[in-house]
Order: C-alpha cells, then sequence, then structure tokens
C-alpha cells in the first residue's frame, strides 16, 4: 500500500494507537499522510511524541491517551504542551506500564488487567475514571483496573517487512508495536524496506520478528519514514530538524513557514525539503 492508501481507510472518531516511543521510530510518513487529510476528531493512543505535536498543532486530536509527550533530547514535545495547557483536548494520563497492560487487554479481549502500576501517585487523582479491584484469593490485594485499550486502527514503523506483513525490528527495543497491532481492529505497518521473506532471518534471529502477519492489514514501503525520529540502526534521530522543529513550534510567527516548507506537499516533496534542508546547514 502506500500511505494514502492506509489514510483512505481511516476515518474521523476513530481511535487510533501510534507505535514507537517519544521521539523513536514512529511512523512519520503515516502521520504526515493523515495530516494531508480531512480525518479529525480522532482519540488517539500513543507513547507522545511528534506525531502527537503535530497531531496536535492541527487540531485532529479530540481525546489523547498517553503518558508523556516528549521528543527525548528536547524533554517536552512543543506542540503537545501548548495543546495540553490550553486544554485543546481531553487528556487520559496512564503510567507508562499501565498503558502497556492497556494494551495487553486490548489485545486478549479483555475488559482491563489489574496492575500496581499508579498505586500511591496522583495518578489515581487525576484520572478518576480509573478504578480499583480487588483479589479474590486470600492476599486480598487492592490494584488498579488499567482499562483495555481497543484501538479501531494502529499504525506503526518497522524496520523490514515483507510483503505479507511480518515485521522486523532491528534497534535496541521493539517498544510495544506489536501490543498496539493486536488491540487494533486494522493494522497497518510502515517499514524503511520490504524484503523477501527468507531475507527476514537471513542476518538476525527469530527473536526480532516483532509484528505478525495475522495482525497486520497492510504494509507501506517508506525509506526514511520515521524522519525526524531514530530508526536505528537505519538512521538516528535527526537531531538537528528536530531543533529546527522545535524553534518553529514555540514561534506562532515561524510556524507557518514551517509548514509550508515541509507539510504541504507529499511524502516525496518532504523528504526533498529535508535533504534541501541539510544542505543549507552544511553551506
Amino acid at each position: 500500500m502506500t500511505a494514502d492508501d492506509v489514510v483512505g481507510r481511516l476515518e474521523s472518531g476513530m481511535t487510533v494507537g501510534i507505535g514507537g516511543w517519544g521521539s523513536r521510530r514512529k511512523p512519520m510518513a503515516l502521520v504526515r499522510a493523515l495530516l494531508r487529510s480531512d480525518i479529525t476528531d480522532l482519540t488517539v493512543v500513543s507513547y507522545g511524541g511528534p506525531d502527537v505535536g503535530l497531531l496536535a498543532a492541527a487540531g485532529r486530536i479530540r481525546k489523547l491517551v498517553t503518558a508523556f509527550g516528549t521528543l527525548d533530547s528536547v524533554p517536552l514535545e512543543p506542540h503537545f504542551t501548548a495543546a495540553r495547557q490550553r486544554g485543546a483536548f481531553e487528556m487520559v494520563e496512564l503510567d507508562e506500564a499501565m498503558m502497556m497492560w492497556g494494551l495487553t487487554a486490548g489485545a486478549q479481549r479483555l475488559p482491563f488487567m489489574p496492575v500496581r502500576a499508579g498505586l500511591g501517585s496522583d495518578l489515581m487523582e487525576v484520572n478518576p475514571a480509573l478504578r480499583t479491584v480487588t483479589s479474590p484469593y486470600e492476599d486480598g490485594e487492592k490494584l488498579v483496573a488499567a482499562p483495555a485499550l481497543r484501538l479501531d486502527a494502529a499504525l506503526v514503523h518497522l524496520n523490514r517487512c515483507d510483503a505479507q506483513g511480518n515485521g522486523q525490528y532491528l534497534g535496541p527495543d521493539p517498544y510495544f508495536d506489536d501490543l498496539f497491532c493486536e488491540a487494533a481492529d486494522q493494522s497497518y505497518v510502515s517499514c524503511e524496506r520490504i524484503v523477501e521473506t527468507a531475507d527476514l532471518l537471513k542476518e538476525h534471529g527469530p527473536q526480532t520478528l516483532l509484528v505478525k502477519r495475522l495482525f497486520v492489514d497492510g504494509v507501506v514501503e517508506t525509506p526514511n519514514g520515521a524522519h525526524f525520529t531514530s530508526c536505528v540502526p537505519d538512521h538516528d534521530r535527526d537531531e538537528s530538524f528536530q531543533r529546527a522543529y522545535v524553534r518553529a513550534a514555540r514561534d506562532p510567527e515561524a510556524w507557518p513557514a514551517f509548514v509550508a516548507r515541509f507539510l504541504s506537499g507529499d511524502e516525496a516533496a518532504y523528504q526533498a525539503a529535508v535533504t534541501a534542508f541539510h544542505q543549507e546547514e552544511e553551506a
């Protein structure tokens, strides 16, 4: 599929899960395609990074379920921060582990998972919808009922895929992309490169096969499609471009020019603009 093919299957009002973590291995080409569409009023479930920032800046998020919004080397995602401060969307704050177990419950079609995450913290105060359960066994322990995170669609980015939808990560961390796909009614995987199935195991072990074709509805080959986030070992985070993004995001007068230069065209235009940006930086 193409990125635009994927977005053509999405609708306004959906609950969309976005894989990756902060500014790492985000399906940014799919997010940019989403920005080119008229889709809005989304509930977004994400370990937030520039995916959340860009969608928030464009006013596409009605409700956000997340544990944070960060660019990693920049502690707070600027568009996320601004949108949160002005109350631009409904916010559901969850502990990082609570999100993981919520996705696990969604993947297993359970209503919730009992967890200790969040106990003894203000999370229960800022998120009054959370409930607790008591163990039915002799221990009688009080636990948080992490609600299932069921998704209409999931978007993730991996290093390699085959045409059938088997997805492979080659970096140091799988994040929770497999859970996003399994918790969704439809899942789409963008990747740096589509290879033959046999080649997935030619140089790397079976533990790198993260996403199974059973849970994938479409594959998109998008070289550099995670930019400007990292997708190691294919490429690191583009720190200089990320700094330019942050400067523009913090300046209301500069942001429209950034959008016009980098986000007004298709993915090929974006990648060409990024190449020109680095040529100017070197000069």
